[in-house]
């Protein structure tokens, strides 16, 4: 399974970042804290607006019942305290939603394409923070708790990846996400765009220097 990410892809908005797998692409775009309608504000916290579009046509019920499930997600992960009475405004732009499938023949298939999500027994979306905080489980379809038991294990692997154990069979604790991991490598863009940003400053000093 590919992923491509891009950091701050749209100039008009205050962040941005899309991700690409399996052929499919979701944008985000952040704007705030910005100034928050009285009737909307929150005394000891930021609030918080989501805003899911599909690829085609008008969200409806799918979109609005994604939107509270990204919400809740999303507000673990915040600092919503730091700004209170604002309101932080969260875009995405969707083509479709990673998920992970059961197949009817048993298998377990992370960022299933189409054609295995019409088939599958049950759908799986999972997340977790950088942290391994579990953030989210939504689940639709048959399966018991083996399958479940399976599933969080695969989700935790693609996403932090593969967990590790001492001679005494205890896990193996490691501040640094493995190389095969979602974490690893959004971690090794952010660090490329640093690098990348830390160069641009010192050519730019340097052209000031040169210039006096």
């Amino acid at each position: 399974m590919t992923n491509e990410a891009e950091l701050c892809p749209l100039s008009r908005a205050d962040g941005s970042a899309s991700h690409t797998s399996n052929g499919y692409s979701i944008i985000a775009a952040v704007n705030g804290p910005v100034e928050v309608q009285r009737k909307d504000e929150i005394p000891e916290e930021a609030a918080i607006d989501i805003v899911i579009r599909p690829a085609a046509g008008v969200g409806g019920v799918r979109e609005r019942h994604l939107e509270s499930i990204v919400k809740k997600a999303l507000r673990q992960v915040i600092h919503v305290s730091a700004h209170p009475r604002t309101l932080i405004q969260i875009t995405l732009q969707v083509v479709a939603t990673p998920a992970e499938a059961v197949t009817p023949s048993g298998e377990l298939v992370g960022g299933p394409r189409p054609g295995i999500i019409k088939e599958a027994l049950s759908l799986h979306i999972l997340a977790f923070s950088s942290h391994g905080q579990f953030l989210l489980a939504e689940s639709e379809g048959a399966f018991d708790m083996d399958v479940w038991d399976q599933v969080y294990d695969i989700a935790e692997r693609i996403c932090r990846g593969s967990k590790s154990e001492d001679l005494d069979g205890t896990e193996d604790i490691n501040m640094e996400p493995p190389d095969d991991s979602l974490e690893s490598s959004l971690r090794n863009i952010l660090q490329e765009k640093t690098a990348r940003e830390q160069r641009w400053k010192e050519d730019l000093s340097l052209q000031r220097q040169d210039k006096s």
